[in-house]
């Protein structure tokens, strides 16, 4: 028994110098299987379970570290592996657990305090992230501290953005391109586009010489670094209405195929907002980039909340109208209070020619949220312009209290040119009694204004002539009008289609140059008649070229015996000599060029910034081009 125990004493002290030797290869492989073998003499040993999980993490088996940790809660204390466990949960996407597995440790270690603050930052907790990475920034002091001060960046960059909070200067020293670009997000936040354009390329600089001086990685490698400042740069663009440029710069990023799922998803939505309702087919295509794998985990709730209304709007603009429906519902049970949804709903109704049931929408939503009345019912006015109910408009605008006192409202020029309108709209259609309603409105408001009053009066003439002959009274006499008009600049006029003749006779040169002014204009008038293209002057005109050849007197028939031309002859699969002008391969051609999409400005782009850098990245993987041979269409069978 002494020999057998002194054996397997032996032995694990073997696998632990392979395992701890495999460790400072980063070989966690190999690492793995001599834990396991350690495992297998002592199921129970702590270290051994320690150890593979890290193992476990290191390999990305995130799920099998975790169950190792869940079955093992006995032997592995909470404290002992509670960074392994929340670390775990956070690369799972359960933040909720990890925030909860961090709080519970008794002992806040320097790791957890690092996690803590990147989970914070998931649950966009933006100001408790800001004061736990500034603890961290405070009291540690070794090589971490650019990531620190990068993810401080990161959280004020997602303030400016995200909660529209004024950042303030956290005088921290650009000398990185991550740096340099949070500052960016956050000057984009502010308003700020020129000033951000300047530290993106700044970024874009700085990003080049720092990859540049490393041997191994690539131009592909730095390109695709330089994806997500590319990104925003085009977002910059497009937020200043140059969205050609916005476009290109975004497919160009598109052909390169990151693989940030977050960054794809945000270009795709950002290119749906410029395309609008045009070049849907291109949407339809970049729609599906929104949907990837993983997305959800990658952007804001503001990005992924914009990104499902593009959606609606691009159901509703390619005629899906169940679709449209149900998105906008979804949308509408998780932001109850928000606007788009149901104006997305009313749009949707207004294509189906449902303006009454759109606007019943609508009241229903302003009275549940008296917050958002206003915007509610200022499109509850336009539908109801759009049905040509001007009047009824005109009440709904005047239920808005809190834009009673604004330009545009009750009483204002804008309102009365909007009654004039709905007056002139009802009498074109024969709708006099309302049109009377209007004008008389408009003439209470401002009883000198004579122009509505000859318009009242026009009206009443047309129902009741009566009314119009005692309204008449109140016209001004014609005494009192002063009308200084220049009859003779007016008949002289640009349009003008009767000219008073002057009394008295021309006489002399006047006589002769009106005479004179009326053949130039007369020959002006003159058309000359179409010569063939062989006339010949010197030639006198054939006098029977009006008559068929047939009819004519030097006619003599066609002549027989000629041969027809050599079309056809020859050996078989002879061509002649021309035949290469035909060959359509020799010709040069342009690619084709895809429709030009819409420059309608964003529906929801504001909201689809691309997001701030959180982590310092590690080095990208070299990643080649494959060339991907083009399929031959043809059936199943072979030559």
């Amino acid at each position: 028994m002494a020999a057998a125990a002194a054996g397997g004493a032996g032995a694990a002290a073997a696998l632990w110098s392979e395992v701890n030797r495999c460790g400072q290869n980063g070989d966690f492989a190999r690492a793995l299987k001599s834990v396991n073998k350690i495992l297998q003499i002592n199921k129970d040993d702590v270290t051994a379970l320690q150890c593979k999980v890290v193992c476990l993490i290191q390999n990305g088996s995130f799920k099998e570290a975790l169950s190792v940790i869940n079955t093992h809660t006995k032997v592995l204390p909470s404290d002992v592996i509670a960074f392994e466990k929340a670390y775990c949960e956070y690369r799972l996407n359960r933040i909720e657990n990890a925030l909860k597995t961090i709080q519970s440790a008794s002992q806040q270690t320097d790791k957890l305090k690092e996690l803590y603050g990147q989970v914070l930052y998931r649950l966009e907790r933006y100001d408790d992230c800001l004061a736990a990475y500034r603890d961290l920034i405070r009291n540690s002091q070794d090589e971490y501290e650019e990531e620190r001060k990068t993810n401080l960046s990161a959280v004020v960059a997602a303030q400016s953005t995200w909660e529209r909070v004024v950042p303030e200067n956290l005088g921290l020293r650009e000398a990185t391109y991550e740096l340099c670009y949070n500052n960016a997000c956050a000057l984009i936040g502010q308003g700020k586009l020129n000033e951000a354009m300047k530290k993106l390329q700044k970024a874009e600089e700085l990003c080049r010489q720092s990859l540049s001086e490393d041997s191994d990685v690539t131009e592909e490698d730095i390109e695709a670094e330089l994806a997500i400042i590319h990104g925003q740069m085009a977002y910059i663009m497009q937020l200043q209405g140059r969205t050609e440029d916005a476009l290109q710069l975004y497919n160009q990023i598109i052909k390169l195929k990151p693989t940030d799922v977050g960054l794809l998803a945000v270009i795709a939505n950002n290119i749906i907002t410029i395309n609008k309702d045009q070049n849907v087919f291109d949407s339809k295509k970049k729609v599906k980039l929104t949907n990837a794998e993983g997305v959800e985990h990658k952007l804001s709730k503001k990005q992924l909340q914009a990104i499902e209304f593009n959606k609606a709007l691009l159901a509703m603009y390619t005629n899906q109208a169940e679709q449209c429906r149900k998105l906008s519902s979804s949308l509408q049970s998780q932001s109850p209070e928000h606007l788009l949804p149901v104006l997305i709903q009313a749009a949707q109704l207004c294509r189906e020619k449902q303006h009454t049931k759109a606007i019943g929408l609508l009241q229903d939503f302003a009275e549940q949220h008296p917050a958002n009345a206003a915007e509610i019912k200022l499109t509850m006015a336009q539908l109801k312009i759009a049905q040509g109910s001007v009047t009824k408009a005109c009440m709904i605008l005047r239920s808005i209290e809190e834009l009673q006192h604004k330009p545009g409202m009750p009483e204002s020029p804008v309102h009365l040119s909007l009654i004039r309108e709905a007056a002139n709209f009802k009498l074109k259609h024969g709708r006099k009694k309302e049109a009377i309603s209007d004008l008389e409105e408009l003439w209470k408001q401002n009883p000198k204004d004579v122009h509505t009053l000859a318009q009242l009066i026009s009206a009443y003439s047309l129902v009741d002539p009566e009314k119009a002959k005692v309204l008449s009274k109140h016209l001004p006499s014609s005494d009192t009008l002063s009308l200084k008009v220049d009859v003779d600049a007016l008949e002289n006029s640009h349009g003008a289609t009767y000219v008073r003749k002057k009394a008295g006779k021309l006489t002399g040169d006047n006589q002769q140059k009106e005479q004179g002014q009326g053949e130039v204009k007369k020959k002006k008038k003159k058309k000359k008649g179409k010569l063939p293209k062989n006339y010949d002057p010197k030639v006198t005109p054939d006098p029977e070229r009006w008559l068929p050849m047939r009819e004519r007197s030097y006619y003599r028939g066609r002549k027989k015996g000629k041969k027809k031309d050599q079309v056809g002859k020859g050996t078989q699969g002879s061509t002649t000599a021309g035949s290469s002008e035909l060959d359509a391969s020799r010709t040069a051609s342009s690619p084709p060029t895809s429709p030009r999409p819409g420059s309608a400005a964003a529906v929801s782009a504001a909201s689809n910034v691309i997001p701030p850098r959180h982590q310092k990245p590690a080095g990208a993987p070299a990643t080649k081009k494959k060339q991907q041979q083009k399929k031959k269409k043809g059936g199943k069978g072979g030559w």
